[in-house]
């Protein structure tokens, strides 16, 4: 009878540990002191956009795709909409693609505000769109087109932001540049050129802003409020391609297992065996700091991860997406090819896999596990492009105040955390120089208008886009 009384006691104690860790586990104490709304002209925000959109600057890995007089009407009409820009501060065109725009501070510094976007985007099926999608039609409150999300939007707050500073005179305490890349999508060197001509100068920015999270809602489990988030880092990312040669054959006399089926039971081993839950420093930092505004359950999980961080993992694994992607080095199948013909066994078969790297990890590490797991030393693992896991930028520091200050000055009310960016962006080239580079979309987007990134009917609410100008111009007062 003792013991049951120990046990009881123990469990007892067990059970307090984990309510007091999760009652203590609060919002941190934060003074927020909105500023005045600014006031720009927001028609011609909206105009400024609606000609960027005109001009067809879509992206191909094969040139000749390409249609160079649009990348070269784009910079025409960045001079037509912003002759002061123009005017007031110098411009160069460092290759083919890449736009850098220098605004003298009144302080000159080698430690300049880099203010990045890029204005390529990617192809369309025009057939698919409700509105022509180079048109820049405006409907129903929406201006149309594809980049109008991605990210001819923040190119156009950036620069509206400044030509309204110029128009009032101002001059940033300590110099700026805006940075553009026209090859993005692309994964190109435009964004490499720029960096390389930072280096040259010893430049190391004290703050870069580029694409990457948004203001979004019901994002984070338990979370009610809007939520903005801020990429502190972004993963690596890995083309893979696993490959099979066999004698092929005719396909009335099959052996057991053809290249396909082999590849396919490698597909199976992959999806069964996911990598292991690695926690990085960005998300625990999420975690730390959205876990604590989540309902009595949620906080409950993340306060004590010690005990039941195996059922968020398991979670994390069962359902996938974007909560996953934070959890672990992630594997997509994407492509596959084998016989050309129906009644043919292929000689040779090959499975495309898109891996997204956890930071801390490598791309050697994901190829060994892989290795590991398919378990067949006659499929071939090959690698066809990869970018490592970005740095990790600080956030105790002023560069990532000033960017939660222009967010919250902006959606006022919003949290603002830090996040692990799954996808890839041109930032990840100023690691190297700097480590604060900060990706955030100043949009609010709802989770039709992420879809529709990179998808159909891409578009975007007016007053997002004067949304965005407004953060850009608290953004750069701040600097």
């Amino acid at each position: 009878m003792e013991w049951l009384i120990g046990i009881g006691i123990l469990l007892l104690i067990f059970i307090g540990i984990i309510l007091v860790r999760t009652f203590l586990f609060q919002p941190k104490n934060e003074e927020t002191d909105f500023s005045e709304d600014v006031e720009f002209d927001k028609k011609r925000a909206v105009a400024n956009l609606q000609a960027l959109i005109q001009c067809r600057t879509v992206s191909y890995k094969n040139k000749q795709l390409e249609d160079e007089a649009e990348f070269l009407r784009l910079e025409a009409t960045l001079k037509n909409i912003f002759p002061l820009v123009h005017e007031k501060m110098q411009w160069m065109k460092l290759g083919d693609r890449s736009l850098l725009y220098f605004w003298p501070g009144v302080e000159s510094t080698q430690e300049p505000t880099v203010l990045m976007a890029h204005y390529d985007v990617v192809p369309v099926h025009e057939a698919s769109w409700q509105e022509a999608p180079f048109a820049g039609v405006i409907k129903d409150g929406y201006l149309w087109g594809r980049g109008t999300l991605d990210t001819k939007i923040t190119l156009n707050g950036a620069l509206s932001a400044a030509e309204h500073l110029l128009e009032k005179g101002y001059t940033p305490q300590k110099d700026m540049y805006f940075a553009f890349a026209g090859d993005e999508e692309i994964a190109g060197k435009g964004a490499v050129v720029i960096v390389d001509w930072f280096e040259e100068k010893k430049m190391k920015p004290s703050l870069v802003v580029d694409e990457g999270g948004a203001v979004v809602s019901k994002i984070f489990p338990g979370v009610e409020e809007d939520c903005a988030l801020v990429g502190i880092a972004e993963k690596g990312m890995l083309e893979l391609e696993l490959v099979l040669e066999s004698s092929g054959g005719h396909a009335s006399s099959p052996k057991p297992h053809t290249v396909v089926g082999e590849l396919a039971q490698a597909c199976v081993n992959v999806e069964k065996n996911p990598f292991p839950k690695n926690v990085s420093l960005p998300a625990k930092k999420m975690f730390d700091v959205l876990g604590r505004r989540s309902n009595f359950m949620y906080r409950m999980i993340f306060a004590n991860q010690w005990l039941f961080g195996g059922l968020l993992d398991a979670i994390c694994k069962k359902n996938g997406g974007e909560l996953n992607a934070l959890m672990r080095t992630t594997m997509a199948f994407t492509q596959m090819q084998g016989s050309d013909a129906n009644n043919v066994i292929p000689p040779y078969a090959t499975m495309g896999i898109n891996s997204r790297i956890m930071n801390g990890e490598t791309s050697d590490e994901v190829v060994s596990y892989l290795k590991k797991v398919i378990a067949n030393d006659k499929i071939q693992i090959v690698k066809k492009n990869v970018f490592e896991p970005s740095r990790i930028s600080e956030v105790d520091c002023p560069g990532y105040e000033i960017v939660k200050k222009a967010i919250q000055d902006t959606w006022k009310g919003v949290l603002v955390s830090p996040y692990l960016m799954i996808a890839c962006s041109d930032s990840r080239h100023y690691g190297r120089i700097s480590p604060y580079v900060y990706r955030f979309s100043a949009m609010k987007l709802s989770l039709e208008e992420r879809k529709s990134i990179h998808g159909n009917n891409e578009k975007v609410p007016l007053d997002t886009i004067q949304q965005a100008v407004a953060f850009y111009i608290r953004l750069i007062q701040m600097c």
